[in-house]
């Protein structure tokens, strides 16, 4: 069970929690919204909460709490531009469906 991120994300992570000035790492997580049942939650994580689950990847620690792990394992978190649009981008390979939008996703 892993989750990663690329090279690029990571580095973009590392400039926005020096840009912040605190934290500990990148908390992912799913919770239900959208068309297609759920969506992805990314915030700055400030302190580890006993039920994470801790991942490193090119210095950054991910947090993922349990029940979330089950429809992220294996998921590479990149940050792609495409024209004037810029964002972390989620390749989760658990994905079955997602909605026109992109905001949501079902496995």
């Amino acid at each position: 069970m892993a989750i990663t991120l690329t090279e690029r994300a990571a580095t973009r992570v590392q400039n926005f929690m020096k840009y912040r000035g605190k934290g500990v790492g990148l908390r992912l997580s799913v919770k239900t919204s959208g068309c297609s049942g759920m969506a992805y939650s990314l915030e700055f994580a400030d302190e580890l909460d006993g039920e994470d689950l801790t991942f490193d990847s090119f210095g950054v620690k991910l947090l993922v709490d349990h029940k979330s792990l089950a429809y992220l394992d294996g998921t590479e978190l990149d940050y792609a531009r495409e024209g004037l649009n810029e964002g972390f981008k989620f390749n989760n390979p658990n994905v079955k469906d997602s909605c026109g939008c992109g905001e949501s996703f079902s496995v």
